[in-house]
């Protein structure tokens, strides 16, 4: 890695292991953004009331914010929590809805995938479905139960990307398959969003940042996962990358 690789935050998750609360970042995000990117990650602790967001954000040339198995917490979007709301990471609710924002004001290269999709959304003023499986005319999203990672995040459901969006014209084309794993679902788009790909029963699986002034994408499925070996998925990470690069060239 070249000491002038570009630098991108990726907030942590809150995890008990052993009686020890760890701030970590699953290997396949870290691991995309270092060998399709070109960037190395640096994982942000889910301290928000003591991490200095905008010092931190004036550091980095790119904002990465993954995929998790918990949920945003309601009350953030104006719903009142319930059991089909759970799990919940309220102290990474805390830091990341700081980095978006601040990042989508420094107009910083983002890329936000599964509960970071749905983070941007509440963090722009959006709302959130929950178990959309059980919604009339909507397809069951959720990951299967396998005891194989890779079957559990084998890429099996088509999206449609918005023709002339960012999304479609980075991918070269209009229809992929994806990896969709989810139970929530932006319900409300958020203030400044514009839909860059939906699922065939509708479901926004994409967004982008109204006048971001570069590369600032969200998505509902997981290009982390495969992106050393899926042309698409690799697309969204290498045009990320240049992102970051061309950003850092202009600090």
């Amino acid at each position: 890695m070249s000491d002038t690789a570009f630098l991108v935050a990726v907030p942590a998750d809150i995890r008990t292991i052993g009686n020890h609360r760890w701030h970590a970042a699953p290997e396949s995000y870290l691991s995309a953004v270092l060998k399709v990117a070109g960037g190395l990650p640096v994982i942000v602790p889910a301290l928000a009331g003591s991490v200095d967001v905008d010092a931190l954000l004036s550091r980095v040339d790119g904002v990465l914010v993954t995929g998790s198995v918990t949920n945003v917490h309601p009350s953030l979007y104006g719903v009142e929590p319930s059991e089909a709301h759970e799990p919940y990471d309220i102290d990474r609710d805390g830091m990341t809805m700081a980095v978006i924002r601040g990042a989508i004001r420094r107009k910083i290269p983002m890329l936000a995938i599964c509960r970071g999709l749905q983070e941007l959304n509440v963090a722009t003023g959006g709302t959130l479905a929950t178990e959309i499986q059980d919604l009339e005319g909507r397809m069951d999203h959720r990951a299967p139960v396998h005891p194989d990672q890779a079957e559990r995040y084998a890429i099996r459901q088509p999206v449609h990307a918005v023709a002339g969006g960012c999304l479609a014209g980075l991918l070269g084309r209009e229809e992929i398959q994806v990896n969709s794993l989810h139970r929530q679902a932006i319900d409300r788009l958020g203030d400044g969003l514009v839909v860059e790909a939906t699922a065939p029963d509708g479901t926004i699986e994409a967004v982008s940042v109204r006048d971001a002034g570069g590369f600032s994408l969200g998505v509902q499925w997981h290009p982390e996962y495969w992106a050393e070996s899926d042309a698409a998925s690799a697309a969204i990470f290498q045009a990320f990358g240049d992102a970051c690069r061309a950003y850092r060239a202009g600090r």
